[in-house]
């Protein structure tokens, strides 16, 4: 029986799209045993899924120190892994890889960075380019299958597993109209719209559609979050009272949701692996390209302002390019909602039909 590795040390949408890593390998290696190794604050949307047999969870800040990342490397070695796959490639997980001593040790080679090979066995290229409509993040961690073994028919949709007793959540039983998850802050302040802009569209949808709202954010934003909801004209069509602040608790309540809107982040991954109609509002820092996944114009569909405004950004030379990750706030002012409305719009009819 092989041993298999999957390392991803990263946010949630990162480790949801990595777990098709895992359902792809078991079908070339059935009988072999698959490990996960995520941050401890993701496992919600790995639990269960029948192509994991074990999650290694790990504390971010504590695999920082030294000493712990030392014995986390002795402790991987002793496991005598067979493959390891590692498509975030940091430098922890790279030295981990190494010192592994696998025989298959297949990571991605970093561009812009001048690394030793010998990390890996099998270093591989990021793709120049995105070819499936799964998006390219996704398109890049099942060319580290292929690019080593033979796969037939590749699956490149992530999955959710629920329990039975995960599918149901009588809280919103009561609701007769659809409920409409917002998304209405980023994971970082970089991904996340101006308060006023999210608070218009709340109020477009709640006045020309039969529907109720939910806010999604994490639980440290929820200071930020009252202060949209205070700017929200028709506060009776938002749900305040239902909040969930564990990553399982929103894919079960997710689940019972009828569509999603939201900044691009994680939670815009675990909707779509639950099969939810999403509208994702891009960060214009964002390569929308990598992110965006299954985007057909109907069960899911989105706005990024480089297709709104192409001209805007050749403007920019490379360096102030480099600069707006790090402020993107004045470009997300011009994704205005008379601009994103009419797009939203057409997504909303189709979905709500009220």
């Amino acid at each position: 029986m092989k041993k298999i590795l999957i390392i991803q040390n990263k946010r949630i949408g990162d480790v949801l799209i990595s777990s098709v890593i895992a359902n792809n390998i078991k079908k070339i290696f059935p009988e072999s045993r698959v490990d996960f190794m995520v941050y401890d604050y993701t496992t919600g949307v790995i639990e269960n899924n029948p192509n994991i047999d074990v999650i290694i969870p790990i504390n971010e800040k504590e695999l920082k120190k030294i000493p712990n990342l030392i014995k986390m490397i002795g402790k991987i070695r002793k496991e005598k892994y067979d493959i390891i796959f590692d498509p975030y490639s940091k430098l922890q997980s790279r030295l981990i890889c190494y010192f592994s001593k696998a025989k298959y040790r297949i990571g991605n080679k970093r561009k812009h960075k001048k690394l030793p090979l010998h990390f890996y066995s099998h270093p591989i290229n990021l793709l120049d380019e995105k070819t499936q409509i799964c998006g390219k993040a996704i398109e890049d961690r099942i060319n580290l299958i292929t690019s080593v073994f033979p796969l037939e028919n590749p699956d490149f949709e992530p999955k959710i597993t629920l329990k039975e007793s995960e599918k149901s959540y009588p809280k919103l039983d009561k609701y007769k109209h659809p409920v409409l998850m917002l998304g209405i802050l980023g994971s970082t302040p970089q991904k996340s719209m101006p308060y006023e802009y999210i608070a218009e569209i709340v109020d477009y949808i709640t006045s020309n559609h039969k529907v109720h709202i939910l806010f999604n954010y994490a639980p440290h934003q929820k200071a930020e979050a009252d202060k949209i909801y205070e700017l929200c004209q028709n506060k009776e069509s938002i749900i305040l009272d239902i909040y969930e602040d564990s990553i399982r608790g929103f894919v079960r309540l997710m689940y019972a949701c009828d569509l999603m809107v939201a900044n691009e982040g994680g939670i815009v991954h675990i909707a779509k692996a639950l099969n939810k109609p999403t509208f994702t509002i891009f960060s214009p820092y964002v390569n929308k390209d990598h992110w965006a996944s299954f985007e057909d114009g109907k069960q899911h569909e989105s706005i990024h302002l480089l297709e709104e405004k192409p001209d805007l950004f050749d403007t920019f030379t490379f360096e102030e390019r480099k600069k707006i990750e790090e402020n993107p706030h004045d470009l997300y002012k011009q994704l205005t909602p008379k601009m994103i409305i009419p797009k939203l719009e057409k997504f909303l009819a189709l979905h709500l039909k009220n």
